[in-house]
């Protein structure tokens, strides 16, 4: 079992930057590839980025490419999203996911085994 509690969500202006964290708990967490994604209102959850189990390896959706970062840290069992440029496209509750391989269904939300409840982003126009 994994558990996970994001936390660094709020209000920002367009243009500004927030860094969410993602404060995991169980024995595998340094094995888990870990994965952010994002759910607006009315919408269906997208993915935003996921990161492996050493670092080496992130992936991230084009829209948030070049301006957001993915990043751990094993050793607090704690996973970033650090977010810049921030548009308002970019208001959404934003959750923290994990599974224990990485492979190409990464994208999809279905595929993650573990959520947290998600902290809320919103970017004013």
């Amino acid at each position: 079992q994994v558990q996970l509690v994001e936390s660094g969500g709020g209000l920002v202006q367009a243009g500004g930057s927030l860094r969410l964290s993602c404060a995991a708990s169980g024995r595998t967490f340094s094995n888990n590839l870990m994965g952010w994604f994002r759910q607006a209102p009315g919408k269906e959850r997208e993915f935003v980025a996921a990161i492996n189990w050493s670092g080496g390896s992130t992936f991230y959706a084009d829209s948030v490419k070049g301006r957001f970062t993915i990043s751990r840290d094993n050793a607090k069992n704690t996973v970033y999203l650090q977010m810049n440029s921030l548009k308002p496209e970019d208001t959404a509750v934003y959750l923290c996911a994990s599974r224990p391989y990485v492979g190409s269904t990464l994208y999809y939300a279905g595929s993650y085994d573990y959520w947290g409840q998600g902290t809320q982003v919103t970017v004013s126009s």
